[in-house]
């Protein structure tokens, strides 16, 4: 009857006290201090460890902070008792259910080498891999040993992308034979002052430049909406030597379909205000922006040509899959596996599209798909 009674009363407990738990490597990307806030709050996951050794970076963590894009509002320190110094004793210590690696991109394929194998879930920061045979072994990791491996794209989390798709989907543009997108910014900065912009400019660390940073959003766009392309056709340009030596600053990637093409621009040379986003256009009609256009009477001011816009339906997402921490804590809960744009799967294959236009870029053709592994 006691023991009856015990389990009951457990079940009974707040998801806080079932919580899983979670680890960060290395805080060199950018990206943590979007997520450390929601970390510490710890109503979705307890943070029991964040590993680095860089004093500048370990004293941002430690010290009250404002969360990057939004209106000030401000995260807690985190207690200096969690900060290890060896990412590796830190798994060992305190047994993490998920890690989430901040590490430069050549990085993720060590991080989920350790982890499989103890059964533990890994998030990562876009892309997946720095080249193509690092996100094949990180694949085969994740099967071997039956894993989650969730790249955390900022996009993934945007509601207007999936109204997008479900447009697609229902046919409200006919079959879409052409894709163009710009992503980018006016870069991440001096390599010389910030332990960031240094590995993103590295050609190891980052897999390339800008092509990585930002062509691998495009290259996830067009292969979710459209598929593996035949071919992939390439050209970089170094538009700030003294700054990035090492790597390009500017990249035009081509994805040649058998009934159509995207267009993918990706840089690091975007001056402030530029306009920036996806266009997508199909048989009967184009979604650019939130918005879809269809032939037919000159929207107002519009001259020849002009079309009719109307707002895409854009539903909230549920709460579950509007950000990377619930998601995938729904997804071990509920023994899913991850999909859409999320989708394993997916992500080597868009790592496929990415070392194609590096192969584009060295040989000056275009790269025939799928490359021979």
């Amino acid at each position: 009857m006691k023991r009856a009674v015990s389990l009951l009363c457990f079940l009974a407990l707040p998801l806080a006290a079932q919580e899983y738990k979670i680890a960060v490597v290395s805080m060199l990307h950018a990206h943590v201090w979007l997520h450390l806030g929601t970390m510490l709050k710890g109503d979705k996951v307890k943070l029991v460890g964040v590993s680095e050794t860089l004093p500048d970076l370990i004293n941002r963590a430690t010290h009250e902070d404002v969360i990057p894009q939004t209106q000030n509002v401000t995260r807690p320190g985190v207690p200096e008792s969690l900060i290890f110094a060896d990412w590796k004793k830190m798994i060992d210590q305190t047994k993490p259910d998920i890690v989430w690696a901040f590490t430069p991109t050549n990085g993720h394929v060590d991080v989920v080498r350790y982890c499989a194998p103890k059964g533990i879930h890994v998030i990562m920061e876009k892309p997946l891999a720095a080249t193509w045979k690092e996100a094949l072994e990180i694949q085969a990791l994740a099967r071997k040993y039956n894993i989650l491996v969730l790249t955390n794209y900022g996009s993934t989390w945007q509601a207007a992308q999936y109204a997008a798709r479900a447009a697609i989907d229902a046919g409200e543009i006919g079959p879409v034979w052409r894709l163009h997108g710009m992503q980018g910014s006016g870069g991440p900065g001096d390599p010389k002052t910030s332990s960031f912009a240094a590995w993103l400019a590295d050609p190891v660390q980052n897999g390339g430049g800008a092509m990585m940073d930002f062509g691998c959003y495009l290259a996830l766009w067009s292969v979710w909406l459209k598929g593996m392309p035949e071919s992939v056709y390439a050209t970089v340009q170094h538009m700030k030597p003294e700054m990035f030596p090492k790597v390009e600053d500017n990249a035009t990637i081509v994805l040649n379909y058998k009934d159509g093409l995207a267009i993918l621009e990706a840089s690091w040379d975007f001056p402030p205000a530029q306009r920036l986003g996806n266009e997508i256009y199909g048989t009967k009609g184009s979604i650019v922006g939130n918005s879809i256009r269809r032939p037919g009477a000159p929207a107002p001011g519009g001259g020849r040509g002009a079309q009719q816009g109307e707002a895409l339906a854009v539903t909230p997402l549920p709460p579950e899959g509007a950000e990377p921490i619930a998601y995938m804590m729904d997804r071990i809960r509920n023994k899913l596996p991850l999909d859409g744009p999320s989708a394993l799967d997916l992500q080597v294959s868009v790592q496929e599209v990415l070392e194609a236009a590096k192969m584009s870029v060295k040989t000056g053709r275009a790269i025939p798909l799928p490359l021979q592994k």
